[in-house]
This record gives structure tokens, C-alpha cells and sequence, in this order.
């Protein structure tokens, strides 16, 4: 069996599956197995499988078509243009994140906090892309923390890494220009539905999904400097429920909307002065 071969059957089968991007992540996954670039894919369609591989591969698009995300069995996931290395133990970056670290880049922090850091991948595009800002990056799992390490390692970002529950995690006393976050915001009952391949810890909420959310937006203006602001990622039904959390805790609280025009990112400032 060819390249060519083996793409076309297995582009077949994930959309039998259901996947939507079914040619992309044939491809993915093939250049996985081969240990090529999938652009390199192209020049070799006539290329004979080796038995090894073609096996490899049809292991890889039983689990993919089981639901297992391609990021998890490619080991690897783009985000900001920089290549990620993820495990289970870590959410998958999603493209909407991106608009969070856009924010940042924005407002050039000099000292910025990433809560709940997960892969690192909002602390790792941030470093990476100022080189100047003192960035921080807290989670309360060992096993992410230690998968976000590997990531800033893999791109000379410098990075204080800290283990702990939000704010907890952090020396007492200590503010920030900018905090960042995307916190579990999915209601448990649909946390524990769709977390099937993903860390649960890393989606519930809490039962109405704001548990955490309301944590990181009460906790700010603690951790902020006067006029500092955080950037808290929300889910597309909790607009309303994050303003009224930001009401009365910051000088100004908007929530900004994603390219598909969903309420997306909350952007609240703290009181120059403590109010």
C-alpha cells in the first residue's frame, strides 16, 4: 500500500467516524508514524508503507476514531505558532485561546500571571513573544505543571513555575500588571460527558460551571497591581454572570467577543486606587 493509498482509505474511514477535518488528521497522524513533515507527505504518495507502519498507523486511527483527540496521539499541538508537547494530563489548546494571548501582547506586561497554566501554552506564546515581561505560571497539578516545563524548556521561555490552588500558589504579597486565565468553566454534568480523553479537572466547573471562574475573578484584584487588568476566558453562555462577578471589584469590566462573534474573553481593570 502507498501513501497515497493509505491517506485515501483512512481519510475515508475518519469520515465515517464522523471527524470533520478527516484528510487533515490522516495526515497528521501519518507523518506522525513516519516521522516527516506532512507538507513531505505530498512528494511521497507512491512511497511503499512498510508492514510496521501501515500497522502503526491503522492503531493510531482506531483510537482516533474511538474520539481520541490527534493532539494526544501525535504528542504534539500548534498554538501561536509555536509546537506543543501534550499528554493526557493536560487540556488540548483550543484556536480561541489564541485571543488571550493576542490581549497580552497587547498591553505589554511588565510582570504577568498565568493561572492555571495547564500545557503552558498561554504562558509559553507570552514568553516567548516578550522576552522582557517576568512571566509566572501556577497549577494545581504536578503532572501539567511538569508538561508545561517541557514546553517552555522546548522554547527558551523563561517562565517561575508554582504548584498550587489559584492564588494560592503564589508568595503572599505579590502583583501582577496582567493576569491571565482559562479556567474549568463547563458544568460538571457536561464536564463529565465530554471529558472522555481530556482531564476532567481541567473542564468542570462546579454545577452551574462558574465555581472557578468566580474564584479567579473575586481573587484578582488582590494579585493586581493598581490598574492592572485580567483577561479570564469564559464560556459562551456566561457573559452575564461574568460581569456581575466583576460589578463592584473593578473600575471597568467588558467582555470581548471571538471571531465567530461569541462572548469570549472577560477584560477587567482594577481600581487605580484600591476600591
Amino acid at each position: 500500500m502507498t501513501v497515497d493509498e493509505a491517506l485515501g482509505r483512512a481519510t475515508l474511514r475518519l469520515k465515517g467516524a464522523a471527524i470533520l477535518s478527516a484528510r487533515l488528521e490522516a495526515e497528521l497522524l501519518l507523518a506522525h508514524v513516519l516521522g516527516v513533515r506532512r507538507l513531505d507527505l505530498h512528494a511521497a504518495g507512491g512511497r511503499e508503507l512498510l508492514s510496521a507502519d501501515a500497522a502503526a498507523y491503522e492503531a493510531l486511527l482506531d483510537r482516533r476514531a474511538g474520539g481520541e483527540p490527534v493532539a494526544y496521539l501525535t504528542g504534539r499541538k500548534e498554538f501561536y505558532s509555536l509546537e506543543l508537547l501534550l499528554t493526557p494530563d493536560v487540556l488540548v489548546p483550543r484556536p480561541e485561546t489564541e485571543m488571550l494571548v493576542d490581549r497580552v501582547l497587547e498591553l505589554k506586561p511588565r510582570r504577568l500571571l498565568d493561572l492555571g497554566t495547564g500545557s503552558g501554552c498561554v504562558a509559553v506564546a507570552c514568553a516567548v513573544n516578550l522576552p522582557s515581561c517576568e512571566v509566572t505560571a501556577t497549577d494545581v497539578s504536578p503532572r501539567a505543571l511538569a508538561v508545561a516545563r517541557r514546553n517552555a524548556e522546548r522554547h527558551g521561555a523563561r517562565i517561575r513555575f508554582l504548584e498550587g490552588d489559584l492564588y494560592g500558589a503564589l508568595p503572599e504579597g505579590e502583583r501582577f500588571d496582567v493576569i491571565a486565565s482559562n479556567p474549568p468553566y463547563v458544568r460538571a454534568a457536561e464536564a463529565a460527558r465530554v471529558a472522555t480523553h481530556e482531564p476532567l479537572l481541567a473542564l468542570d466547573g462546579g454545577p452551574s460551571g462558574l465555581t472557578l471562574l468566580a474564584r479567579v475573578i473575586e481573587g484578582a484584584p488582590g494579585a493586581l497591581v493598581p490598574g492592572g487588568t485580567l483577561l479570564c476566558e469564559i464560556g459562551e453562555d456566561q457573559e452575564a454572570d461574568a460581569l456581575r462577578l466583576a460589578r463592584g471589584r473593578f473600575s471597568s469590566a467588558e467582555v470581548a467577543r471571538d471571531l465567530a462573534g461569541q462572548p469570549r474573553l472577560l477584560v477587567a481593570i482594577r481600581y487605580s486606587v484600591r476600591g
